[in-house]
């Protein structure tokens, strides 16, 4: 039987503290507002704190990163070196999210980061690996050509490895790349592999030699949180643009996110809003990694109320405030789906979500349905006012097409510039291209150069 004091607080809520952090990252914790532990982190930073690897399952925006974070950076108060921890995500974007999330939780005790990515220069990133930080968030490509070719590097001492969005990074497309990053580094080390999905084969979980791993699932089944209202709007292909505009008009005070399936749709979807009136800005993977980063930066701090984006965006960003996200292009596999919708309603948070469905998406609709367990309401329009807008859009459109054949000649210049500047990284071994970020098929040609 307990005592008296254990049975008036063994129904209490989890804390921090009761999960066993220490004071200085609870000192952070209550910086960051961080108040009061999420379930998957309630279920995985005790496992995590006892040197267990763990597979850990839970939604978009549910606090995943600081789920392992916490274990990491305690560990390594207990026993501070560098080259510490390793984590790997599939996108630059994430990469640099997850790099901010540990300085925050980590800055009472000066932990030092540093982010590997394409993008960004070899020689740079060289020089800020000699320096031996404590953690390193990279995407797999350009981690690979620094174990390869930066002198003196080598993870032979990590102590920690994380595969962030692990489902992602264990497909088909990196396959050969997370070999190689496997083979390099250390057995005798922890291992944690989160996801908001755990699809991949047992086989494939094996070969990332995980020691008598526990599983810690929040999420049972892949689906959409309850806070998420959804829609669909019915057009034909041809009216897809005027009906986004009308969305946009109908939203405008709102922050919206609107997903496209191809960089060229993404670049004249901008250019069609900004020459309407609208703050919009674009994200792909054809911008460079400052033109990324500044886009992102831009509509996180409300500079800009509109994000016109590829799959690039869809998986792990955390945009506290978006309120709307647009499906222009229906996604071809319904995790897509579900990775887009989540970048809104997070948190407990109410949001919006609207698809465009053209007389050729039909199929693809009733499929994401029937993986969601729901059935997205029609969204209403006003024929009246989509009809007073079809001129005006036509015109932007034609705009558009003009200023992207003007920004293609001038694009081969600066991406021959841009190329010699990186000093020759392979960034195509990021794997974060918008064709496999938008779920379609990667074409495998045979040569020399390993993807």
């Amino acid at each position: 039987m307990p005592s008296p004091s254990e049975a008036s607080t063994s129904n209490a809520p989890p804390t921090f503290r009761s999960l066993g952090v220490i004071d200085p990252l609870l000192e952070a914790l209550e910086q960051v507002n961080y108040k009061i532990p999420t379930e998957i982190q309630v279920e995985a930073i005790p496992h995590a704190l006892k040197g267990r690897d763990i597979i850990g399952v839970a939604s978009t925006g549910s606090g995943k990163t600081a789920a392992f974070a916490l274990p990491i950076l305690q560990k390594l108060w207990e026993d501070p070196k560098g080259l510490f921890a390793c984590v790997l995500a599939p996108t630059r974007e994430l990469a640099f999210q997850i790099s901010q999330q540990f300085e925050s939780l980590g800055s009472a005790m000066g932990v030092r980061c540093v982010v590997i990515v394409g993008g960004l220069p070899m020689i740079d990133q060289s020089v800020a690996l000699a320096k031996k930080p404590h953690i390193i968030v990279a995407t797999p490509g350009r981690l690979q050509d620094h174990l390869e070719r930066t002198k003196g590097f080598s993870l032979r001492a990590l102590k920690y490895l994380v595969l962030d969005e692990a489902d992602r990074l264990l497909d088909m497309d990196f396959d050969s790349v997370m070999d190689n990053i496997l083979k390099v580094i250390p057995k005798e080390r922890t291992t944690y592999l989160f996801s908001a999905t755990m699809t991949t084969k047992v086989a494939k979980l094996q070969r990332a030699s995980l020691s008598n791993p526990v599983k810690v699932e929040v999420s049972t089944k892949y689906q959409t949180v309850s806070t998420l209202l959804q829609y669909f709007l019915l057009k034909p292909l041809i009216e897809k643009d005027v009906h986004l505009i009308y969305l946009c008009n109908s939203l405008a005070q709102n922050s919206i996110i609107i997903f496209t399936r191809t960089v060229h749709d993404a670049q004249r979807l901008s250019i069609v809003l900004r020459t309407l009136g609208f703050p919009a800005v674009p994200l792909h993977g054809q911008l460079s990694q400052s033109q990324r980063l500044g886009a992102l930066g831009k509509f996180k701090s409300g500079g800009r109320r509109v994000l016109v984006a590829t799959d690039i965006a869809s998986r792990g960003l955390d945009i506290p405030s978006v309120d709307v996200v647009i499906n222009f292009d229906i996604p071809t596999h319904s995790k897509d789906y579900i990775h887009r919708v989540g970048r809104t309603a997070r948190a407990g948070r109410s949001g919006k979500s609207i698809t465009l469905v053209s007389q050729y998406d039909v199929e693809l609709l009733q499929r994401i349905e029937k993986v969601i367990g729901k059935q997205l309401e029609a969204w209403p329009t006003d024929k009246e006012e989509v009809a007073l807008l079809r001129e005006r859009v036509d015109e932007a459109g034609r705009t558009a097409v003009n200023e992207l054949k003007e920004l293609k000649g001038q694009g081969r210049d600066r991406g021959r510039k841009r190329r010699r500047e990186e000093s020759g990284g392979r960034d195509d071994r990021d794997r974060d291209d918008d064709m496999v970020e938008a779920g379609m098929p990667s074409k495998h040609k045979k040569s020399k150069a390993r993807r």
